[in-house]
């Protein structure tokens, strides 16, 4: 792998409740000048844990579209990562905030188009966000969406469910255990995170099938983790078909590295890098340029 010459940038962003650190990647010099960038790109990162198991995939991707001439964005949402706060106190209207905030901050300081990348969950609050952006979008990029937060969340509570079940102490948890707790305004603890039930019912509530308006109003490049470039999954296939009958410019792509956010071992995921390069050469190699049709 050729070492990146692109400078990265480490600093906290003040905000709602505290501060929220950030990694800023500025595009390499050309001739020893300053390179003026070609676009700015804002990382919004998965749920919980796996924000820690694909920090070192989103990195190098940051650092491919830094080399590429984007400055790029990442921000840890409030409570999570190195931000201000406790993931108990996170909510999705202060990450909502948030999201405007990094896009506030780097409009401010890069000329060109600006893009959405989210992971997972992460995706699906870009989604959320490009109903009513802070500032002008160009482009969605989205790593293998998470498409409906209840889903979502259940995914995430099973882990709790999970747990318990491997517990050598014996005790034992009914499947609706969590859910009822959290219905009764208790929070509950989750693979070593303590979640409030505002957040969890707020993102339940999250669908992207019907965001409004439906289909995104920029291109959406979309990355599946799938062992069949040609299949999508049920779920996924049906948005897709639902979006471009609206009219949607939509851009998609497989890898299949592996579940890299939810793998024991930090992976580096090459195939999905280089899908990416692929998919969204079209305006990695062309400054501003947006594609139609």
């Amino acid at each position: 792998m050729t070492r990146s010459s692109a400078s990265l940038l480490p600093f906290f962003l003040p905000a709602s409740g505290g501060q929220r650190y950030c990694l800023l990647h500025l595009p390499a010099p050309e001739s020893g000048q300053k390179r003026s960038p070609r676009g700015g790109i804002v990382y919004l990162h998965p749920f919980a844990e796996e924000l820690n198991k694909s920090r070192r995939v989103a990195a190098l991707q940051a650092r491919a579209f830094a080399d590429a001439g984007y400055s790029v964005l990442q921000i840890d949402l409030h409570g999570c990562g190195d931000s201000s706060g406790d993931f108990a106190d996170a909510r999705w209207a202060i990450w909502r905030n948030d999201v405007h905030l990094a896009c506030a901050w780097l409009q401010q300081r890069v000329s060109g188009p600006l893009t959405l990348w989210g992971l997972r969950l992460g995706a699906l609050l870009a989604l959320d966000i490009a109903r009513h952006p802070p500032v002008p979008l160009s482009r969605l990029l989205l790593w293998q969406p998470e498409l409906s937060g209840r889903r979502s969340m259940d995914q995430f509570l099973r882990l709790r469910l999970a747990a318990r079940m491997l517990a050598d102490n014996g005790q034992k948890e009914a499947p609706g255990y969590a859910r009822a707790q959290l219905a009764a305004g208790q929070n509950i603890e989750v693979a070593g995170y303590t979640v409030a039930p505002e957040l969890l019912h707020a993102i339940d509530d999250i669908d992207a099938a019907r965001l409004a308006p439906t289909a995104p109003a920029v291109p959406v490049y979309w990355l599946e983790y799938s062992a069949s470039t040609a299949t999508l999954p049920a779920p996924a296939a049906r948005l897709v078909q639902q979006w471009r009958s609206e009219g949607a410019q939509l851009h998609i792509a497989a890898f299949d590295d592996g579940a890299f956010w939810s793998s024991a071992e930090i992976m580096e995921c090459p195939q999905l890098l280089r899908a990416t390069r692929q998919l969204c050469g079209d305006w990695l190699t062309e400054p501003g340029s947006v594609p139609h049709g």
